[in-house]
């Protein structure tokens, strides 16, 4: 048993010394053997846990989730510590002399009365701090590791303050159609790289209409994987209502339990037609 003093609240750094205690001697063997890449999934999942916090409006979901990111942060930090690579204090430090430097309206004598010059002032402050000389240097410094359709998104957002861009929306989607051809074209031929590569272009360019028309893809295709198995739970139900396995079905009469869950979840949907 280790020595610690236990108390009714804890602090910051109360967690930094739980963490070192449990990767020490006589500490958690499972907490000792762990790596960077060992536990790198569990830092995306508990990102992802607190996201959905978020998205529920819970608080108390979100206190305790954001709790369990921040033993990631202190977790992955006494690792480096260990090696005499970095603290947390030396975390602590870097994040706040950013946000001095990129605040110069703030912490300076900038000027910016409005978010717009204060996103143009951070993106020149990054690129400067960064050692990014040229435009493409800002697209390729986006996290390969992001989810693909986030990663699109900022690319091309990027790509937009470089003049690289569509005129208009309308534009944007008319390209979507041009790609769309383009697949079709790739899946008559057979071959799966070329069509591996229009799908690919299909969905950069649905991401770019998506941003023209102030809409967050990654948003978007979550809510309509969530209206999808809305849907096919209620399909599933119909079809165990008639007594029918669903998917000893054909499409064709599947499609009819289909639409009639369609119209059950939302009978003023003019698409239910």
């Amino acid at each position: 048993m280790v020595e610690f003093q236990q108390k009714d609240n804890y602090s910051i750094s109360d967690l930094i010394e739980i963490v070192k205690l449990l990767r020490g001697e006589g500490g958690c063997p499972w907490d000792r053997e762990q790596t960077h890449e060992s536990i790198r999934s569990d830092f995306i999942e508990e990102t992802c846990e607190a996201i959905e916090a978020i998205d529920l409006k819970d608080s108390e979901l979100l206190c305790e989730e954001l709790g369990d990111v921040l033993l990631q942060v202190v977790f992955h930090c006494r690792i480096e510590e260990e090696s005499g690579r970095f603290a947390f204090d030396d975390i602590c430090d870097g994040v706040c002399k950013k946000l001095i430097i990129r605040h110069p309206h703030v912490f300076g004598d900038t000027i910016a009365n409005s978010t717009e010059q204060v996103l143009k002032n951070w993106d020149a402050i990054k690129m400067k701090t960064k050692g990014q000389e040229t435009y493409t240097d800002t697209l390729e410094s986006v996290a390969k590791s992001l989810p693909a359709l986030m990663r699109a998104q900022k690319v091309g957002k990027r790509a937009m303050r470089a003049g690289m861009d569509f005129r208009n929306a309308d534009d944007a989607i008319k390209c979507i159609d041009a790609e769309r051809k383009e697949l079709i074209e790739a899946a008559a031929s057979g071959n799966i790289d070329d069509i591996t590569e229009e799908m690919g272009d299909l969905l950069f360019s649905c991401v770019n209409a998506a941003r023209h028309l102030g809409v967050d893809a990654e948003l978007a295709l979550k809510a309509a994987t969530d209206k999808f198995i809305k849907r096919f739970s209620v399909t599933e139900k119909l079809t165990s209502e008639d007594n029918i396995d669903m998917k000893s079905l054909p499409i064709e009469e599947l499609d009819v339990y289909w639409d009639k869950a369609k119209k059950l979840i939302d009978p003023e949907d003019k698409n239910n037609d």
